[in-house]
């Protein structure tokens, strides 16, 4: 009798063993990757959202964050989704230049006063023209970067003329812009960004109030001459390999819609909190904040023209029309006015007045 009720006890327990090993079998495990280093805000609070979708998909799915540029880095991200490497992404457009041509239009100086306008921007953007270039992919947010503008070591630029024989850090349509006015752009990754200028292989960056403590650049800048109205963007983007996306049970691309949409509100405010943490950073180094005056801006402004008429010559050249560009820029000019008035309303904190 014994040995029978043992005999029965492990049947029951190989059972147990089998159904709970068969439901493990059965979660879906996803890689999400960013570059971001662990402790940047970018990547805590993306680390915060894949939290959140794996309380929320429990039993389902399993999302693991890698940050850091441990799985992809920055440039290899958009192949990588591709291929398989990773099923979820963070990176910019500006480090694949041409993948995402249409995208990079953020890149261009569109006057631009903030983050949170800038993330509401690119993603009515994309939900109203969505560029075919994104169709291996499933974009789960697109935010631009706060304004970026000239940051140097030595030299400090108050007029156009000053930028004349400086080398800038810019990638992808952020170098067009800084050759304009009148700079060599060098290319190079943000991770890479803090020993270059403090080893002078670079006079400078374009960038953002936001890398001034972020990547800790700060504490070798001493200048940023700023303005909104002269700056441009990048554009970045969390996306899921469409294949991946597909293969996705209904109930749970339900689940991170949800989610994702609560966090688009919750990254554009950080945006802005961080390009604010940034400047006053950058103060208490003793850094020098130099504003534009009107007139310069208008010169800038004059300066960067080519730039926006190049960028309709490479698009024109990929079968778009001018007029479809125009339509374009003017959607996103219309666009910036209306979210203008809703930070305003919601009373958002941001670096520039307007």
């Amino acid at each position: 009798m014994r040995k029978r009720a043992l005999g029965i006890m492990g049947m029951v327990l190989s059972v147990l063993f089998i159904s709970s090993f068969a439901n493990a079998a059965d979660v879906i495990k996803l890689k999400f990757a960013s570059y971001f280093p662990p402790m940047h805000q970018h990547s805590v609070i993306m680390d915060e959202f894949t939290k959140r979708l794996n309380k929320d998909l429990a039993g389902k799915v399993e999302i693991s964050y890698h940050g850091g540029g441990t799985l992809l880095s920055a440039p290899k991200m958009a192949a990588g989704l591709t291929t398989g490497i990773a099923d979820i992404g963070l990176s910019h457009v500006g480090y694949t230049r041409e993948r995402f041509p249409v995208m990079e239009i953020f890149g261009l100086p569109i006057a631009c006063p903030s983050p949170w306008i800038g993330l509401h921007v690119a993603n009515d953007f994309y939900a109203k023209f969505k560029p075919k270039e994104w169709n291996d992919y499933h974009p789960l947010m697109f935010t631009t970067s706060a304004t970026t503008i000239i940051h140097t070591v030595k030299k400090p630029v108050h007029k156009l003329e000053d930028m004349k024989g400086l080398k800038i850090r810019a990638t992808g349509r952020l170098a067009d812009l800084t050759q304009a006015l009148g700079a060599t752009p060098v290319p190079i990754g943000m991770p890479d960004m803090y020993e270059s200028l403090r080893k002078g292989v670079v006079d400078g960056t374009m960038s953002n109030m936001e890398t001034l403590k972020g990547w800790k650049t700060g504490e070798v800048i001493k200048y940023a001459t700023t303005s909104w109205k002269v700056g441009s963007c990048d554009t970045f983007y969390v996306v899921m390999s469409k294949k991946k996306w597909d293969s996705l049970p209904a109930d749970v691309q339900k689940v991170i819609s949800s989610v994702t949409e609560e966090y688009k509100e919750k990254w554009a405010v950080l945006w802005n909190d961080i390009d604010i943490e940034g400047l006053d950073f950058f103060k208490k180094q003793g850094g020098q904040v130099i504003a534009l005056s009107d007139a310069e801006i208008a010169r800038w402004t004059k300066a960067a023209e080519p730039v926006i008429a190049g960028f309709k010559k490479d698009l024109v050249s990929k079968g778009y029309q001018d007029s479809e560009v125009d339509s374009w820029l003017s959607y996103i000019k219309e666009r910036i006015e209306y979210w203008k008035g809703q930070e305003k309303a919601k009373k958002i904190a941001t670096v520039y007045t307007y």
